[in-house]
């Protein structure tokens, strides 16, 4: 499997956006048809993992699945665009068939089993819950960092994972590049 570049973009206070501001994004993936990636410093509050598995939907053997999830998992803003649907950023130690892999020791699984796994304590060891997602159309992305929207930054697992979340904007600020 081959692992994709992990980016990191970080917008510039003179974005006209306000959805945007002071947003850390980790690019997840970027080509031709255009980007998308999941703003990793907006916190929403804390869920019950029990309850986000209700939320999202009836399996027909929801039941068993389901039953002894434990815990509640931090909620972040993903970004603007279908908030409906849940991302978890995770550690590579964790793998299913559906998971993006990505450089850096950083993966994406966009399934309800990486919550159930989460839940019955079997999931990665690291991870960050997002609703929604951030994207652009082919040929935006690069439009707004030619006009110094945003600046990129290496992925930093530790950035990703382990920092405090109100100062993630000042730590990738402080270890950013210009171009992608």
């Amino acid at each position: 499997m081959t692992k994709l570049l992990a980016i990191i973009l970080l917008v510039l206070a003179a974005m006209q956006d306000p959805r945007f501001s002071h947003s850390v994004i980790l690019l997840l993936r970027h080509d031709a048809s255009g980007a998308f990636g999941i703003v990793i410093n907006r916190p929403l509050g804390e869920r019950p993992i029990a309850g986000l598995l209700a939320d999202a939907g009836s399996d027909t053997d929801k039941s068993a699945k389901d039953s002894g999830i434990e815990g509640t998992i931090r909620v972040f803003l993903g970004g603007p665009v279908e908030p409906q649907y849940g991302f978890v950023i995770h550690g590579g130690d964790y793998r299913r068939a559906e998971t993006m892999r990505l450089e850096n020791g950083i993966a994406m699984t966009a399934t309800k089993e990486v919550l159930r796994d989460i839940g019955h304590h079997r999931g990665p060891e690291k991870y960050l819950f997002a609703l929604g997602y951030s994207g652009w159309g082919a040929g935006q992305l690069e439009g707004e960092i030619a006009r110094h929207d945003w600046f990129t930054a290496p992925a930093d697992p530790d950035l990703v994972f382990d920092e405090e979340r109100g100062a993630v904007w000042e730590r990738a600020l402080a270890r950013r590049t210009r171009e992608l």
